[in-house]
């Protein structure tokens, strides 16, 4: 797990060492252990390397193949290397790694772009050929790593992280009113590729792309998920035992292929239970597991650690609990914000980023739940548009997931950024037909897996992990796994309140306690029910001059927000003030300091 960054010049200029080691400073917590810049005409790379495969300095990074005039930086983990590796020694290559970043770029002399659908894993890397003058940048399937780039008549530069690229004064941060839209409507949520910037962009999951060195970007998917039912039948047995081999099989990858000791983020709920389970069935001895809970609130309790204890006494895991009061939640909050590459919502991002702290001190790699519900249909609105038969596909969507109406959204930006077309009603609507599922549900689900999860919560994972040098691996989110249960009935999904396959599998590995217990989620209530000095430190930043003079949002909303902060919650409860501050304060944190320098 590392941090890349990379400049192709489009009139073949010498690509400076100064503008590459700009862009590595803000990947340094991305990977602390090594850095390293590679450079031919026209073109630079940086890499930040963690460590976790083949710890020596044989792995580092960019990688260069004088034979083939190939170069490499990649960011992720290939949990197949070691079968692919036999393969291209068998077609006569040879290695002087025993990594898995040597193995991509092989993998690449021997195949070409076609390389990529044979990788199983999370990656984003970028390779140039100094014969074709080609630079070949790809993202892993469910875009677990990210790949944020920006393209002009000059050059195209890429990046793990988009402080990286705003390095570089002509890439302008001048917000794109349609990425504000889906940013403000599905919760923080701007699909690729678009950004909340006119000038930055993000690679698609599932997606390579071709740059020339005139500056012509070609791009291309090559993985579908289908959400369509097998030709032959399956039996209630048979989904349930096809979902227990392959999360077995998705949870053993992760755990072989590191060359340091792996542990599990236990939430307290089902997902990460379980991971514990399958790890400890597998064999691995002192697993250790890490928990995080917050304050209570009058409405809502701050921790599950009843959960998580029940689990870790089980297993006899080397447990870890702490416990983040309010005080230091809200001290600590300005570092979470300055470690999102893009604005995060989600309540649980400072979470995070506060248990990585600690885990990182322990551990670099983590195995996490987040994908499961998603992926099983775990949260209680899929039901709901399940049965809202009488209403049209968008309808069924938008009226329990979207934070804002179209209207609202123009009621709470300023007039000179408005739309008159509602794009993200349009981008679900397209989405949704475009998936081919055979049921609404499967529709949804395969829109949530493909597009959705990545940024929320795939990304806010990523973001708060690597903040410390700490890898995060997310069983559930494997492809083959996702492949299977899109596939599956909707009916094995949601019964039982949800996730009904993934309960069955956990009879017997999980404590019924946690199984049959209430769905909860990963509470952080200060974040949830504003009041006291989190309203404060809002009130500060969304009446400060700094977004006075911004002017994204209309005055009167905030005032609104402010008076009423507990009287405006979206469809699926979260604050709408928080949602505003949020956004301001990354501004402020990521733009405005850019600016100052």
């Amino acid at each position: 797990m590392c941090g890349i960054c990379g400049v192709l010049n489009f009139n073949g200029q010498s690509v400076s060492p100064e503008r590459i080691a700009a862009m590595m400073k803000p990947l340094e917590r991305r990977g602390p252990d090594a850095g390293g810049q590679w450079f031919a005409d026209g073109v630079g790379f940086g890499h930040r390397r963690l460590s976790v495969i083949d710890l020596s300095e044989r792995s580092s990074q960019p990688m260069t193949d004088a034979d083939s005039g190939l170069s490499i930086v990649f960011n992720g983990a290939i949990y197949n290397y070691p079968e692919l590796r036999k393969e291209l020694l068998a077609k006569g290559h040879v290695f002087k790694s025993s990594g898995d970043t040597e193995v991509i770029l092989r993998a690449f002399a021997e195949w070409g772009a076609d390389c990529v659908a044979r990788l199983t894993g999370m990656f984003a890397f970028a390779i140039y050929s100094t014969r074709t003058r080609k630079l070949f940048v790809a993202r892993d399937r469910m875009g677990i790593k990210p790949l944020y780039y920006a393209l002009n008549q000059q050059r195209f530069a890429f990046a793990s992280d988009t402080r990286a690229l705003f390095t570089d004064r002509a890439v302008s941060a001048d917000i794109d009113p349609i990425g504000l839209h889906h940013h403000l409507t599905l919760h923080a949520v701007v699909p690729a590729p678009a950004t909340l910037f006119k000038d930055v962009r993000k690679l698609q999951p599932g997606h390579f792309a071709w740059i020339d060195e005139r500056g012509t970007l070609s791009e291309q998917r090559y993985w579908t998920l289908h959400a369509n039912r097998p030709a032959v039948a399956r039996s209630e047995a048979e989904w349930i035992e096809g979902v227990r081999h392959a999360l077995k099989e998705s949870v053993r990858r992760r755990m072989e292929i590191a060359d340091v000791p792996v542990g599990v983020l236990l939430s307290g709920g089902l997902d990460s239970s379980l991971l514990v389970g399958l790890l400890a069935e597998a064999g691995v001895k002192d697993l250790k597991t890490f928990t995080v809970g917050f304050d209570d609130q009058p409405e809502e309790s701050g921790n599950e650690f009843e959960y998580s204890d029940q689990v870790a006494k089980l297993y006899g895991t080397d447990h870890y609990r702490f416990h983040v009061p309010n005080d230091d939640m809200l001290r600590r909050l300005p570092e979470a914000i300055d470690a999102m590459a893009e604005p995060v919502v989600g309540q649980d991002a400072i979470g995070f980023y506060l248990l990585s702290e600690q885990v990182a001190s322990q551990v670099k790699v983590v195995q996490s739940g987040q994908g499961a519900d998603e992926v099983f249909g775990g949260y209680f609105w899929y039901e709901q548009m399940h049965n809202a038969t009488d209403e049209d596909e968008l309808g069924r969507f938008a009226s329990r997931y979207f934070d804002r109406s179209h209207q609202n959204w123009l009621d709470t930006v300023d007039p000179s950024l408005h739309l008159k077309d509602d794009p993200t009603s349009a981008l679900v609507l397209r989405l949704l037909q475009e998936s081919g599922g055979d049921d609404y549900l499967d529709r949804v689900l395969h829109m949530d897996v493909t597009t959705l999860v990545v940024d929320d919560p795939v990304k806010r994972v990523d973001n708060m992990t690597m903040a410390w040098g700490l890898e995060a691996r997310v069983p559930f989110l494997d492809h083959e796994l996702v492949e299977f249960v899109a596939s599956m009935p909707p009916e094995l999904k949601i019964r039982d309140g949800g996730k009904y396959a993934l309960k069955a599998v956990s009879r017997g590995v999980v404590p019924d306690s946690v199984i049959d217990r209430v769905k909860g989620y990963f509470p952080v209530p200060a974040l949830k029910y504003v009041r006291g000095e989190f309203l404060d430190y809002m009130r500060d930043a969304l009446e400060s001059t700094a977004c006075r003079q911004r002017g994204i949002f209309q005055q009167s909303m905030v005032e609104t927000l402010l008076r009423e902060p507990d009287q405006h919650y979206t469809a699926l409860q979260g604050s709408k003030l928080w949602h505003l501050a949020l956004l301001e304060l990354w501004l402020q944190a990521h733009i405005d300091t850019r600016q100052a320098h």
